[in-house]
């Protein structure tokens, strides 16, 4: 349960020998992600987003839920969306509540906080139009379309055309594991313009307390005190939630809320 082996660096040799000897079976598609890496970051070089859409554009075609956490199991999909559901309802997560999604995929979690929130209170954002295409497939599917929810695609984190102060609840789960760290630090930069006071952002990451790395272009692993570094530098206060690591996944969460202005509270 949780996050396992956080010391472990998956891009050593030793490590990725040691997993081929006991899964060889998993050698095939690792050496096809292989391939597809060498071949899109020669033809996107530096430009994150252009490399991971097409990714996500190849991983979509061969199946939508597939796409989403390299699972291509309708039930495990379905199990992890609900993981994350329920772990928000818990949290606090209300029907007036507005939602903003990052990487809303196609829904995984999303068709659940569509149904749980109020009319038009879930905005999903995405940069894979491919992924956003079959989201709409879920909400046809699910029979969700008079709760009119946003879904929209995204060249970046900034968020810029989005209101200020907004949303109550922001989520990005499996975000930051396939995102570099200029990535995730504009993310971090510019989320708390558009939360709401007392609002929260609760994000996963792929964990490593060792020497910060990544698998192929894909794949990014952080540790906690960088991300808590990084969100600071923005004005925001980062907690790591304890609780998600005793649920059934592999990756961590960090919970963010901005920082008090001591400008306000002086006198207070």
């Amino acid at each position: 349960m949780g996050a396992t082996h956080p010391d472990r660096n998956r891009s050593s040799l030793a490590h990725r020998a040691r997993y081929a000897l006991r899964h060889p079976e998993r050698v095939p598609a690792h050496a096809r992600r292989a391939a597809r890496d060498a071949w899109l970051r020669l033809r996107y070089r530096g430009d994150h987003i252009a490399y991971y859409r097409a990714v996500m554009a190849s991983d979509t075609a061969r199946s939508a839920e597939g796409a989403v956490g390299h699972n291509p199991s309708r039930e495990s999909w379905e199990r992890i969306g609900r993981m994350q559901f329920d772990y928000l309802v818990a949290h606090g997560l209300k029907p007036h509540h507005r939602m903003l999604e990052i990487g809303c995929g196609n829904l995984r979690a999303g068709r659940l906080f569509i149904d749980h929130l109020d009319t038009g209170h879930y905005y999903g954002i995405d940069i894979s139009p491919h992924i956003l295409l079959a989201a709409q497939d879920t909400l046809v599917r699910e029979g969700l379309q008079a709760k009119l929810p946003h879904l929209t695609l995204a060249a970046d984190l900034t968020f810029a055309f989005l209101p200020e102060g907004h949303f109550d609840v922001v989520h990005a789960h499996s975000v930051f594991s396939h995102s570099p760290r200029h990535i995730v630090e504009e993310c971090l930069a510019h989320v708390g313009r558009v939360l709401a006071p007392g609002g929260f952002f609760d994000f996963t990451f792929d964990r490593t307390e060792g020497e910060e790395h990544q698998v192929l272009r894909e794949d990014f692993y952080y540790r906690t005190q960088t991300l808590v570094e990084l969100a600071a530098r923005h004005g925001l206060s980062a907690r790591f939630m304890d609780d998600w690591e005793r649920l059934p996944h592999r990756q961590s969460k960090i919970r963010v809320t901005a920082m008090p202005d001591p400008a306000r509270t002086v006198g207070a």
